[in-house]
């Protein structure tokens, strides 16, 4: 009671710390972007102001195919279906403007 009364979290004996660091390691980065490589937030910059797959590749010095396997893996990681999900989010989050 002392714990939690102090502002601390309290837990059982029984949980151990390595336990409790495997659970918020599994559960991952709290913010959508922090699941995304520098890489793959760069290449959703570039889609979301317009850019196609080929100008993308062109930019960053990579095959187009590339770039689409990084689109892939971003909209997985963010758990976004299509392309104007995609830039509604870069727009709630400061990425780019409208």
């Amino acid at each position: 009671m002392r714990a939690v009364h102090a502002g601390n979290r309290y837990l059982s004996e029984k949980i151990s710390t390595r336990t409790l660091e495997d659970y918020v390691r599994e559960r991952g980065p709290q913010h959508p972007l922090e699941r995304l490589s520098p890489r793959e937030r760069q290449v959703m910059k570039l889609i979301v102001e317009g850019n196609t797959s080929n100008e993308v590749a062109a930019l960053l010095g990579v095959s187009s195919k590339s770039v689409d396997t990084y689109r892939s893996r971003l909209m997985a990681k963010l758990e976004i279906d299509d392309l104007p999900g995609l830039v509604k989010f870069a727009i709630r989050q400061g990425l780019t403007s409208v």
